[in-house]
């Protein structure tokens, strides 16, 4: 699924904190005319939900995901609202078994080879490794890339327009999430230009 979602879209994907509703769509609007498709709102705040259903309805480009997910009700919960994909910020059995019944696209998270490989053991190839930066960034996922060859990641966390070239550059990562593409203060402006050339630039 990765795989055909990233030949439609930019190896990039936001993670996007949606405070007011009003936002959602045409800041997601703006990311997909940028070329950045792949899209994660995160679980931070109230309007996160409402937010996933009006894009997933009303911005057919757009790859609509969740984020921060912690638990199997908000994994259910995203997806009655139209995600088609998910991310955690790292994992438990429930959360697993509940992501295995749904079968769909699910990055748990990541930052141990220990963990690693419970999640490859649970069935999963691709993983969110994070927090990205704090955990060992580059260095880490090089190390962890010689014995467990067959993982591919999504580092998220700490993570910059500077620094996330270096990040794709890995044979093990197949994309790379930040905030940087929707600066609060850019959303707040409602400047959806300044979003647009930010993924642009991508």
């Amino acid at each position: 699924m990765w795989t055909t979602w990233l030949k439609q879209a930019k190896p990039v994907m936001p993670v996007i904190v949606i405070d007011d509703i009003e936002y959602a769509v045409p800041m997601a609007e703006a990311l997909v005319a940028g070329g950045v498709k792949l899209l994660e709102i995160t679980l931070r705040t109230p309007a996160a939900l409402e937010a996933i259903g009006l894009i997933s309805q009303e911005v057919p480009d757009a790859i609509i995901g969740v984020g921060t997910v912690t638990t199997p009700k908000q994994l259910h919960d995203a997806l009655n609202q139209g995600a088609e994909f998910a991310v955690s910020p790292g994992f438990t059995p429930n959360l697993l078994d509940a992501a295995k019944e749904w079968g769909g696209a699910y990055l748990p998270g990541v930052a141990t080879p220990s963990e690693v490989m419970q999640a490859r053991e649970a069935g999963f190839q691709y993983m969110k490794f994070f927090p990205a930066v704090p955990s060992g960034g580059r260095s880490m996922l090089k190390a962890i890339g010689a014995p467990i060859p067959d993982v591919k990641f999504c580092p998220t966390g700490g993570i910059s327009a500077e620094t996330f070239h270096d990040f794709l550059a890995l044979e093990n990562v197949f994309a790379v999430g930040g905030s940087w593409l929707t600066p609060a203060s850019a959303i707040s402006a409602q400047n959806w230009q300044e979003i647009k050339d930010l993924a642009s630039q991508i």
